[in-house]
């Protein structure tokens, strides 16, 4: 097992330094407890057995915690905009658009009065056939995606998250564009690559200051040439050209197929691809978007349709900056398993929403931190059932941060004389790895 490298500690200080502007001073210090104890915490992560972990002793009155969460004068868009600006600043390339990915997901809750919890569609109980719908909290979440120095997948951080509530009249469209709105806020010489599912297509007409909108598209849109030139006539000029044949015949009729090569999530694959563009009327008006058609040589996937607002991209650029959109859906169940995002018992006011947010910064937190730290640098150590491993994985990253804050608290307490590697070494490790 790996040590962490010298300044580790004093990067993941300045981590969670970056946000003290937003609390008060005693505030703080209760947000990094719970920080800590939400990482550190083994099984569920309620506020409770963070508490436990952290304050057994009766430091504070156990409430602090929950009030924080709860009631807290903090917000947690400030806490975002650090974040993202650090992850933006410290991960990806200078001069190159930032990749972004969108989408939503489902926290389950029980309880009778769960302050925006409602009955949403469950994705993953759900099937073609059979719609599931399930209660908790409608998560709509931005990540940036970065690629890590070790290769292979990529890596999602979210930097932005909005809970959709039925008793208001946002939509799901309308958080996106706001977080979205915001990141741009937040990043002025940046601009950004967006990837998000066909649920969130009519983005392409959202007009957004420097985001570029890459997504699936339904097989039955209508879609039209483009908008003719003007003949001179009296009357209303034409808004759209003649309708184009549905999307599959579109593809069946076409010719001219190119054969690429591109990384798609770490795997270089084969396929073709063709491409025009043309107009979307009823998502983007007279507006050109890219349609991109990518179809698999050997015939066993049916064909994927995409649309994006990049009318320059090159189309198997389209097609591997769509595939890797699968990071997003990669933070939903490292957030979930390895950070209890569903499990706080916090019901009332803010106290739900911040609660799912605050699992999400923690899990980009825990990334900026690993990855500059560590690099390609292996934090594990091999098994014998595993012995070719040579990416981490989210739960490696986390078992890194926990080890080296079990060192911190457990040296804190100990004699001087420091204890033997042979006693204090397996006994980290044992709980880095028992969350």
């Amino acid at each position: 097992m790996s040590a962490a490298p010298i300044g580790a500690a004093e990067a993941w200080t300045a981590i969670l330094a970056t946000v003290a502007h937003a609390f008060t001073r005693p505030g703080f210090g209760v947000f990094v407890d719970l920080v800590h104890g939400w990482v550190l915490t083994p099984g569920r992560r309620t506020v409770t057995r963070i508490i436990g972990v952290v304050d057994a002793d009766g430091r504070r009155a156990h409430d602090a915690y929950h009030r924080l969460i709860r009631d807290g004068a903090w917000k947690m868009a400030e806490l975002w905009q650090a974040l993202a600006v650090r992850v933006v600043e410290q991960l990806c390339p200078a001069g190159q658009p930032v990749a972004i990915d969108l989408d939503d997901t489902l926290l389950h809750k029980a309880g009778r009065r769960i302050e925006g919890a409602g009955v949403f569609r469950d994705a993953l109980r759900s099937t073609r056939n059979r719609v599931v719908h399930a209660l908790g909290l409608n998560l709509v979440v931005v990540t940036v995606r970065v690629t890590p120095p070790w290769g292979g997948m990529p890596v999602g951080l979210p930097v932005n998250a909005r809970v959709r509530r039925k008793d208001r009249d946002a939509t799901t469209l309308d958080l996106a564009r706001e977080m979205l709105t915001e990141l741009t806020g937040w990043l002025p010489d940046r601009s950004f690559q967006l990837a998000c599912d066909g649920a969130y297509a009519s983005l392409c007409g959202a007009d957004l200051e420097r985001v570029q909108v890459t997504s699936r598209i339904r097989r039955d849109a209508a879609v039209f040439e483009l908008t003719p030139p003007r003949t001179g006539r009296r009357g209303r000029p034409r808004t759209k050209g003649d309708r184009l044949a549905p999307l599959p015949a579109l593809a069946n009729a076409a010719s001219g197929w190119t054969r690429v090569t591109f990384d798609q999530r770490g795997t270089t694959v084969d396929r073709l691809v063709w491409s025009r563009p043309l107009l979307w009327y009823g998502v983007a008006r007279d507006t050109p978007l890219l349609l991109v058609i990518v179809r698999d040589p050997d015939g066993r996937q049916p064909d994927d349709f995409f649309i994006t607002t990049d009318t320059d991209a090159e189309p198997a650029a389209v097609a591997a900056h769509y595939a890797g959109r699968w990071t997003i859906e990669v933070v939903y169940r490292d957030a979930k398993q390895h950070l209890g995002a569903e499990d706080p018992q916090t019901w009332k006011r803010q106290g739900p929403e911040r609660a799912a947010a605050l699992a999400l910064w923690i899990h980009a937190a825990v990334w900026l931190w690993y990855i500059p730290t560590f690099g390609a640098r292996r934090s594990w150590t091999p098994t014998p059932w595993y012995p070719n491993k040579t990416t981490p994985s989210f739960a490696d990253a986390l078992a890194a941060l926990r080890r080296l804050l079990w060192h911190q608290r457990i040296t804190a307490v100990c004699s001087a004389a420091p204890l033997p590697t042979k006693i204090i070494r397996p006994l980290i490790d044992t709980l880095a790895r028992a969350a």
